[in-house]
């Protein structure tokens, strides 16, 4: 008898663990569906007046990681194309030793951005985060995100449910190793999941501040977290 409800339990885990699997995967596929329309070239973009690029890792000497080297470069082909007027450049600074937006900015200047055409945002933290305060701080109504493509659907997902109408071009100009690209896959798996959690259930506020509307500021002063 004991044996037999051991049994069932396994088995009652077994189809619960799988249905949650099942569960994160059909997230992914919902969320990369709505977002392949929304995906173009730097070619095939429309003009938008601005681009929200996404930060990511930067090295231990402050330098870009390669996967921000790309978002950043796709970002400044995108400028140099007149496709955007502005490049919002968002990303993490919560510690005084770690800069992704600074290192976000002087690559792009070093590829022929101008300075004036940059805007930082420090409380980038992550994807919701950035989104957020884009639309909240920086008043920004409609956008080009600019990302890799495995992150780009859950970017776009959560640009558009705080309002604002975007579009994604691909930051893949760099070949990337298989494995590399698995764990990439796994993590936004989950965090697909937990983006739709935060936005119909959390609703967590992010690090606010004054607004900063991009193209009503009348100095370029910046909000450093």
């Amino acid at each position: 008898m004991f044996k037999k409800l051991l049994r069932r339990i396994f088995r009652l885990l077994l189809i619960l663990g799988l249905l949650s699997v099942l569960g994160l995967f059909l997230n992914r596929v919902i969320l990369l569906l709505y977002a392949n329309p929304r995906i173009f070239t730097v070619e095939e973009v429309s003009f938008e007046r601005v681009a929200i690029v996404f930060g990511a890792e930067v090295k231990r000497d402050g330098t870009p990681s390669t996967a921000l080297r790309d978002r950043v470069e796709t970002a400044a082909a995108l400028y140099q194309a007149g496709k955007v007027e502005k490049l919002l450049m968002s990303g993490d600074n919560r510690f005084v030793d770690y800069n992704e937006p600074e290192a976000m900015r002087q690559y792009a200047i070093r590829l022929g951005v101008p300075d004036a055409d940059i805007v930082l945002d420090y409380a980038g933290r992550r994807t919701y985060d950035t989104c957020y305060r884009a639309k909240q701080i920086f008043e920004v109504d409609s956008a080009i995100l600019v990302t890799q493509g495995f992150h780009l659907p859950r970017a776009l997902f959560l640009c558009s449910s705080f309002g604002i109408k975007a579009v994604g071009v691909e930051a893949d100009n760099y070949y990337y190793l298989k494995r590399l690209r698995l764990v990439w896959g796994i993590r936004e798996t989950l965090a697909t999941t937990q983006a739709l959690w935060d936005v119909y259930v959390a609703r967590p506020v992010p690090v606010l501040g004054e607004p900063q509307p991009i193209f009503s500021m009348t100095n370029k002063s910046q909000e450093k977290i």
